[in-house]
């Protein structure tokens, strides 16, 4: 993990956030509250220690006072802008330390509210600045109850210097590492609030996608259903009523008379299997009842008993419930892909296998029938397939050769089943 630091920033985390942590507000109170509390601290101890006149106490309590009301106003009360600006944090951190030195030189015990000025130095901008105020802090707080800092510098400046370099550095040390991890920790959240909104925004547009796909598909039955009344039933009924006149032009013919009322008889039979099949066409009813390898195994095994060609179907990857036009879909590309074999291919045998992968399902349909010359046209059923799959954001591959069978594979978009659909 690797961290940049940016010097134009304090060394302690902001104090606002769009998003903040868990610990980050809990961190803002503490801080808001805690110079009060050293600052109570100190006096109860200085108080307990006792050994001051009620004299010192006047001038000591005024100064008590005083850095209360500093702290009250520049930190309790503030707003959180105003506390963030680099002047106001400045003046902010020059009545702390400034105070709480006063405060030390007459009572060492006032060390403890000067800690504060510590974290008061963390807020300051430029990082230089924080630094320098952070060696300020340490300077005092460790020379004044020492005779002062020149005092100090001039009896013992190794011991000193040394103590000041490695606190300031430490205390600003963590101060950098903390703000780096705070900064990448609101990154990190920015991306994934970026990253759900895209999910959510994919999920619209698939949304939006298979309503599209669903009107298409209602406007292409229309069309299908019209083309098939218009070339079985229209005509199926056009056959019936002719025969049906003829019946009645020959109705002193008993024996012609009978032929026609069969053969109207016959076509109207024909027309209720033709209008059954239509019916029956609408709707994928193996889905009802059935997750999808075991629909297309039902198809399979029904289309083989039917037609004497073995069809084997093998499923990978792991099943899941899918968006049901993405299902549907799978399921009348397998329909009609087979019924391709049984018209064109004279097939000895044909393998299916559905593939369920991260973000795809595919369908594979191959047999070692005759096989063709892949093209433009309308042959076999193909450009309606076609059609079904790129409606979902689908693509259809068809690889063929005559004498070397046909291979059709379907890619399409592994879309989760809405809540209510997989309950």
């Amino acid at each position: 993990m690797s961290f940049h630091v940016d010097w134009s920033r304090s060394l302690w985390p902001p104090l606002s956030s769009r998003t903040p942590s868990g610990w980050q507000p809990w961190l803002n109170r503490v801080e808001r509250y805690v110079p009060g509390l050293l600052l109570g601290v100190a006096t109860l101890v200085s108080l307990g220690v006792g050994g001051h006149d009620g004299r010192w106490w006047a001038l000591t309590g005024a100064l008590v006072a005083a850095a209360a009301l500093w702290v009250l106003g520049t930190v309790v009360l503030a707003p959180v802008r105003l506390r963030e600006q680099p002047a106001f944090a400045l003046l902010t951190f020059v009545g702390v330390v400034g105070l709480g030195s006063v405060l030390e030189v007459r009572d060492v015990t006032y060390v403890i509210f000067m800690i504060y000025a510590f974290l008061a130095a963390m807020r300051l901008r430029p990082t230089w600045l924080a630094f320098t105020a952070l060696a300020v802090t340490s300077l005092l707080i460790n020379t004044l109850g020492n005779g002062g800092p020149v005092h100090a510098l001039r009896e013992r400046p190794g011991v000193w210097i040394t103590i000041i370099v490695v606190q300031t550095a430490a205390i600003g040390g963590g101060g950098l590492l903390s703000a780096a991890v705070a900064r990448q920790n609101e990154e990190r959240r920015r991306m994934l609030d970026e990253l759900a909104a895209a999910q959510a925004e994919n999920e619209g547009l698939q949304r939006q996608l298979l309503s599209q796909a669903r009107e298409a598909g209602i406007l292409d039955e229309r069309q299908r259903l019209a083309q098939e009344i218009h070339d079985t039933l229209a005509q199926g009924f056009t056959g019936i009523i002719t025969q049906l006149e003829a019946a009645a032009l020959a109705k002193d013919e008993p024996a012609e008379w009978q032929r026609h009322l069969d053969s109207a008889t016959a076509l109207a039979r024909e027309n209720l299997t033709a209008a059954r099949r239509s019916v029956h066409a609408l709707h994928p009813e193996h889905l009802d009842s059935a997750t999808l390898p075991e629909a297309l195994g039902g198809v399979a095994a029904r289309w083989s008993a039917r037609t004497g060609v073995p069809a084997a179907v093998t499923t990978t990857g792991v099943p899941r419930p899918l968006h049901p036009e993405i299902e549907s879909t799978v399921l009348r590309v397998t329909q009609e892909a087979l019924s391709n074999v049984d018209k064109h291919a004279a097939a000895a045998r044909v393998g299916l296998t559905l593939s369920y992968m991260d973000d795809e399902v595919t369908l594979d349909v191959r047999d070692d029938g005759a096989g063709f010359v892949p093209g433009p046209g309308p042959g076999f059923g193909l450009p309606g397939m076609r059609r079904r799959v790129q409606r979902l954001a689908g693509t259809l591959h068809v690889e063929s050769e005559p004498g070397g069978g046909t291979a059709i594979s379907a890619v399409l978009p592994a879309v989760p089943a809405p809540p209510e659909a997989s309950a």
